[in-house]
């Protein structure tokens, strides 16, 4: 997809809205990092709090069935900017500093060229600084986070970036924790909408949270003190992130602070009297965390197999909301299969945007969300393929796929391994394989899989360890 088509063949019309808002409505969309859905309360969850996002719930639209763009933080990222699945989005591969190319658009872009102020806050992954792929080079007007996957794994980093220039934390020198990064970059969302009431804009607001180092302030943690059996300690907790010895305990804390950004967000967006014209949408980056951290004592996945890094339910289900008072029917729930690619062409809908780029695999939800008649998906595709951290390349072959049809879906669980059949409908928990008692279906999505992707371009990042220094 060239970036050259965003700005050439983007023009403004009509869409499906029942009823026309005073102006193209603004567009919010809440990410967090790693949270699997059965982390909230509106879909379950009995031991953490999370009373602004239920409430987000409760006046909106609940998804059931709803993915994530891919199984890990960058890819994932990708096919939601630039509304391509794993197989052809620009970025494969989670070292953290893979950038996009100068030609590669984004949903952004999108919507910049339709007249929307943009603005993501948090955490990026598509590109560092001295590269094309930074946000401020793909369609953002301001940008305030981390850059560099790596830098975002720490809660107490040293500085952020505020566009191109580093923006020093108060106190986090030496190692200190004194100012806690998410904080800051909650505090710059709110700011974009005070900033940017007077026209229509796009905030992308992505926490790191509650994704490791599982540091949460005190404030935070005070609330889950003793309320839950210790974990194991997790290995990770070395010199470099050292994690808080109840992971638990830190992990619930961090949902909830997740949930105090959304909270703060929509009350910007009540006393700024834009509520009855932003559509906002919460979601997280993939499927639930890994079991070293949540060890499922929460059930974060929903009970469903798997979880971060794999292409089981579990690896890819996300929660997703979508609240639009007047427009999205409040307190409904859908089982409407939707995932990340579907935002861009979702969110150019909602502009009034009429012809898309090239390429996009994704097609609006917009028809669901206004409870009419909505063309299904043929199929969903992920992958995610074996690369070499120290070569930066991909390993032959076949890489780790999924592909879901109907309600049949079908999981190649490794590089070049055999695929896996599975009906959700009466398996949800994908438990029994029926590519034997299938053969011809099994061999039909194999095929189907191989066709679905095209070989991803060279993915070079610069050398590991040169971003310690911003911690």
């Amino acid at each position: 997809m060239n970036r050259r088509t965003f700005t050439q063949t983007l023009a403004a019309a009509p869409g499906l809205l029942s009823a026309q808002p005073r102006r193209k409505p603004n567009i919010v969309w809440i990410m967090a990092d790693d949270m699997g859905p059965g982390d909230l309360g509106c879909y379950g969850q009995k031991y953490i709090r999370t009373p602004n996002i239920d409430r987000l719930a409760a006046e909106g639209m609940l998804f059931r069935t709803a993915y994530a763009g891919g199984t890990v933080c960058a890819p994932s990222r990708s096919s939601l900017m630039t509304g391509q699945h794993n197989g052809h989005t620009p970025i494969r591969s989670n070292p953290g500093g893979v950038p996009l190319l100068a030609s590669e658009g984004t949903v952004a872009d999108v919507l910049k060229s339709a007249g929307y102020a943009t603005a993501l806050c948090g955490k990026w992954g598509l590109g560092d600084i001295g590269t094309d792929g930074v946000p401020w080079k793909h369609g953002f007007d301001q940008f305030f986070g981390t850059l560099h996957q790596a830098h975002a794994h720490f809660q107490y980093p040293r500085f952020l970036y505020e566009n191109g220039k580093e923006f020093p934390l108060p106190g986090n020198v030496n190692g200190a924790r004194v100012t806690y990064a998410n904080d800051v970059i909650a505090s710059h969302a709110v700011d974009f909408i005070r900033q940017s009431k007077d026209k229509p804009f796009f905030l992308y607001h992505s926490p790191t949270m509650p994704h490791f180092e599982p540091q949460v302030p005190e404030d935070s943690m005070a609330e889950y003190r003793g309320k839950f059996p210790m974990g194991k300690p997790w290995s990770q907790a070395n010199n470099r992130l050292k994690a808080q010895p109840d992971v638990r305990t830190a992990y619930a804390a961090m949902v909830t602070r997740v949930d105090t950004y959304v909270g703060r967000i929509m009350a910007e967006l009540r006393a700024q009297g834009l509520d009855q014209d932003t559509i906002v949408f919460f979601t997280s980056d993939n499927g639930a965390t890994l079991p070293e951290i949540g060890e499922f004592f929460f059930n974060s996945a929903l009970g469903l197999r798997g979880h971060k890094g794999n292409l089981y339910e579990g690896g890819v289900r996300a929660p997703m909301i979508a609240r639009w008072p007047g427009h999205v029917p409040a307190g409904k729930t859908s089982d409407f299969e939707w995932y990340f690619p579907d935002f861009l062409p979702t969110a150019a809908e909602l502009a009034g945007v009429r012809h898309l780029p090239k390429g996009v695999d994704g097609l609006s939800v917009l028809p669901t969300l206004l409870g009419q008649q909505q063309k299904p998906h043929e199929m969903l595709y992920w992958e995610n393929p074996d690369y070499g951290w120290k070569t930066q390349e991909f390993a032959p072959g076949l890489p780790m796929q999924a592909m879901r049809r109907g309600n049949m879906k079908a999981v190649r669980p490794k590089q070049n391994g055999v695929v896996e059949l599975y009906d959700l409908a009466a398996d949800p928990t994908e438990s029994k394989d029926l590519a034997a008692a299938q053969p011809k279906l099994a061999a039909q999505f194999d095929q189907w899989m191989r066709a679905a992707r095209t070989p991803p371009r060279v993915q070079k990042e610069p050398p590991h360890g040169w971003w310690e220094a911003r911690s």
